[in-house]
């Protein structure tokens, strides 16, 4: 049974989405399938790159980091996790506004090639 109404515009699903991979599943299999919005869709796409493209950069940086820890100290690689999870903080808080607000606004470097790499979505 669709809890959501026919009136949902799409933003339970948008703002779900920002909460891990597994908001993003639970987003498109629970909410998604059965309420497809273009508000939905637009989300949806450029979350899913999201966290794609997060979970690549924290496991490059760590492997990097690890690099740094043993070749050069502790400090810099840990200024160097500081500043890539400061980013990506900033990119999600700017997307999440956006899914709160119901705005189609595009998450800053990635959010315009989310739309034609996930154009099926």
């Amino acid at each position: 049974m669709n809890n959501y109404s026919p009136a949902d515009d799409g933003k339970t699903a948008s703002i779900i989405s920002y909460f891990f991979i597994l908001g993003w599943l639970i987003a498109y299999f629970g909410i998604y399938i059965n309420n497809k919005t273009a508000l939905a869709s637009y989300q949806l796409r450029q979350t899913l790159l999201f966290h794609l493209v997060a979970m690549v950069i924290y496991y490059a940086i760590g492997a990097l980091a690890g690099a740094i820890f043993f070749t050069s100290g502790v400090f810099i690689g840990v200024v160097l996790i500081w500043i890539v999870r400061t980013a990506l903080i900033i990119l999600w808080i700017v997307g999440f506004i956006g899914a709160v607000n119901g705005e189609r606004k595009p998450i800053p470097f990635i959010g315009e090639r989310a739309q034609s790499i996930f154009s099926g979505i």
